[in-house]
């Protein structure tokens, strides 16, 4: 019997959980079929089979999760029949990669000074040298691994759904869309998961944390560890700003001015080899808040992009992430970070940095405040920002100095 054992699914990523069984024992497959949908730190993905022949045996249960380099499942291959019961051995481990940077923040809608929807965060890398995130058929519906993991979740027969999206593929809102309507007459809705849960005590139960959650703990607890973090805040006076301006792209934008006046804060450290790497352009990180737990997102040559392309590039991200379908690379290799805790509440922020990042910036809740002006008072829009630095790599005054500029260019009409 040939052994499966997990690969690695997200460039040093400890573990994944499995979403679904795309085959049972017994089956027979070729390779590259579609074997199982894990779940990662940021993605549902689908490992396909490296080989062609019959499942003989499946190492877990939905809700399990598997550790990098364990078995997965065994295949009986044609012309191993010689070696049955022979399991190959598992590969050596890999030493454990170093945790991704990982914070920031997401932004507003597009329109007359919309606020933002995200908040403090950290980041995980997600490979994709040996998963796909396309397209495949489940029974003549067109799907992807994440909208039929949603369905599963929530239980939608697919069968039922009717397909919105582009070439008849069902969509993450037909699938909420079948889930919020009746079931027809006659036919009784599937039972979701969600509606199956175990016994809980009247003062509460434990549950797992897992996926997105389960990485943001780890990375979040090395970055605590590993970094001195220090902070500086103050309030951008934005009252003069044109109509219909885009907090989103002025933040992005106020942070490249900041760049320019301190290249500093704009950089990555390596605290092994004492150096740091001043970055030339910016790719800022954003943080993209869903159900799941919160993804961070590139948002690159903010240095370079129109405020226009800007809010498209926000826009892909935001709509990827919400298909769960964006692209490994747009998941690491930001330069800074950008975090929106003001959506809710909160004035000021002391957000973590995660490594080789030296600077996360937040920004708080919008507000109007008196201000003395020539002897009187006037009422302006107020918007507090909170520079978290590493202060191994920046110094208190170089965060001054970023922030002042980020302060000169958000008091700018447009």
């Amino acid at each position: 019997m040939k052994i499966f054992y997990l690969p690695d699914l997200g460039e040093g990523l400890p573990d994944a959980e499995i979403v679904e069984w795309l085959v049972k024992v017994g089956d027979a497959v070729k390779t590259d079929d579609p074997l199982v949908s894990m779940e990662t730190a940021k993605a549902v993905v689908e490992v396909p089979s490296p080989y062609t022949g019959t499942v003989a045996k499946l190492f877990g249960q939905a809700g399990d999760v598997i550790e990098t380099g364990k078995p997965l499942a065994g295949f009986e291959v044609e012309g191993e029949a010689a070696d049955a019961g022979h399991e190959e051995p598992a590969p050596e481990p890999k030493p454990e990669a170093e945790p991704e940077p990982e914070p920031a923040a997401e932004e507003p809608e597009t329109g007359p000074m919309r606020e933002d929807f995200a908040t403090v965060v950290g980041s995980v890398e997600v490979s994709d040298t040996v998963v796909t995130e396309g397209v495949t058929q489940v029974a003549g519906v067109k799907v992807t691994p994440a909208v039929r993991a949603l369905a599963r979740k929530l239980g939608v027969d697919l069968a039922s759904v009717s397909p919105s999206g582009r070439d008849g593929v069902v969509t993450r809102a037909d699938v909420e869309r079948a889930a919020a309507s009746p079931a027809p007459a006659g036919r009784r809705a599937a039972t979701p998961q969600s509606a199956l849960p175990p016994r809980i005590e009247p003062s509460g139960a434990w549950e797992p944390i897992r996926g997105t959650r389960r990485t943001m703990a780890r990375v979040m607890t090395e970055a605590h560890r590993n970094v001195v973090h220090t902070s500086i805040m103050d309030d951008a006076d934005i009252h003069r700003w044109n109509y219909g301006q885009d907090i989103t792209v002025r933040l992005l934008r106020s942070l490249w001015a900041g760049a320019r006046a301190e290249p500093g804060l704009n950089a990555w450290y390596d605290s092994e080899q004492n150096m740091r790497l001043v970055h030339k352009g910016m790719d800022a990180g954003l943080a993209i808040d869903t159900e799941d737990g919160l993804f961070v997102a590139a948002v690159r040559n903010i240095h370079a992009l129109a405020a226009t392309e800007v809010r498209a590039a926000v826009d892909r991200l935001r709509d990827n992430v919400a298909n769960r379908s964006i692209p490994p690379a747009d998941l690491k290799d930001y330069t800074i970070m950008l975090s929106n805790v003001g959506v809710f509440a909160g004035r000021y922020a002391t957000p973590i940095i995660t490594p080789p990042c030296v600077c996360i910036v937040a920004a708080g809740k919008l507000r109007h405040e008196v201000v003395p002006v020539l002897g009187g008072f006037e009422v302006h829009r107020m918007l507090p920002l909170s520079v978290t630095f590493d202060h191994r790599a920046v110094t208190g005054g170089e965060a001054a100095r970023f922030l002042r500029a980020m302060l000169e260019d958000l008091a700018r009409p447009d």
